[in-house]
């Protein structure tokens, strides 16, 4: 099976070179820090929590990207194409520009954390990454990787650290067939029996896109808040009352956070350029130290499967 270049970014004796940034940085030398120098590309995208570096687009996230795009696109011919990153598009992104040139676009959907456009010849999957956008009629800039015109429009994909990726397919794109179920379709039941059969924790768990996918940090954290399970508890042992709790929870938060755009606390914008405002709602994401808005003790912030984790130790007890 040949070796994806991506897959890992491994550092060069104690310095380290990241995409999106100027040159190199130090860092410590690898006897002293607890994680081995090497950056790994998960599944569905980079693992860097551990760096403190957070904001990933989520399920409310894509699916406002995906709403305020699809009036603006569908039906419309892609005239031409450029791409300009070998990360973002890997492979010949000259034969990908010339594929795509003269496609019409069906449809837009999310999965997961994907978006999936349709054409009437193959299909697109677009995830975001970190900082990735698409943006719709805007002025290509310095991080602008991908351009797709139109008679008299324009979409931009624009990336700082060029961790977003943009894939053609013949038929159902490969990672979007490999996610799990879309929390705001899982019927309760099923979520409840899928997740008390699993004895891993349930946070790593709920991230798992395999198993449920869209949901990322911000989100787990807030329906775990919710619905008062602490982040390291052991997925088979949440009740059936309790798991009923949390995919209410998931379902709740969710919906909540599309009402309001999404959460902008990195670079996060929808198609047309605007933020969001959920991120004012949060309950524990973000909050170290602030007062929990039930018991009033400080919400607290640990790492759970190398994931910065914020939880209220008074309210959601193990």
């Amino acid at each position: 099976m040949p070796v994806d270049p991506l897959d890992k970014v491994r550092c060069m004796a104690t310095r380290w070179c990241v995409r999106g940034t100027l040159g190199s940085s130090i860092a410590a030398p690898a006897l002293v820090i607890s994680m081995p120098l090497v950056w790994r590309r998960m599944p569905f995208g980079w693992s860097m929590a551990a760096f403190g570096w957070t904001g990933m687009p989520e399920l409310p996230e894509v699916e406002t990207v995906v709403r305020t795009l699809a009036p603006h696109l569908i039906g419309r011919v892609i005239t031409r194409a450029e791409f300009r990153s070998k990360f973002v598009t890997p492979g010949d992104r000259v034969a990908l520009a010339e594929r795509l040139t003269g496609r019409r676009i069906e449809s837009i959907e999310r999965r997961g954390k994907f978006i999936w456009i349709r054409l009437d010849a193959g299909n697109l999957a677009v995830h975001l990454g970190m900082t990735g956008k698409l943006l719709f009629n805007a002025v290509e800039g310095p991080h602008t990787h991908g351009l797709f015109e139109f008679d008299d429009a324009l979409l931009v994909y624009d990336d700082i650290r060029q961790f977003g990726r943009i894939e053609w397919s013949e038929g159902m794109p490969t990672r979007i067939a490999a996610l799990g179920p879309d929390p705001l379709v899982i019927e309760a039941g099923e979520f409840v029996t899928r997740l008390r059969a699993r004895s891993t924790k349930v946070k790593p768990l709920l991230l798992n896109q395999a198993f449920l996918a869209g949901l990322g940090n911000i989100y787990v954290d807030e329906a775990l808040f919710r619905s008062s399970i602490h982040p390291n508890t052991q997925a088979a042992k949440v009740s059936r009352v309790r798991a009923g709790a949390l995919h209410q929870a998931i379902v709740e938060i969710l919906r909540m956070a599309i009402e309001h755009r999404g959460s902008s606390i990195s670079d996060y914008v929808d198609a047309d350029g605007q933020r969001g405002g959920f991120q004012a709602m949060h309950q524990v994401y973000g909050r170290e130290g602030k007062p929990c808005s039930r018991c009033g003790g400080p919400i607290r912030r640990i790492v759970v499967a190398q994931r910065g984790t914020h939880y209220c130790p008074v309210c959601q007890r193990r």
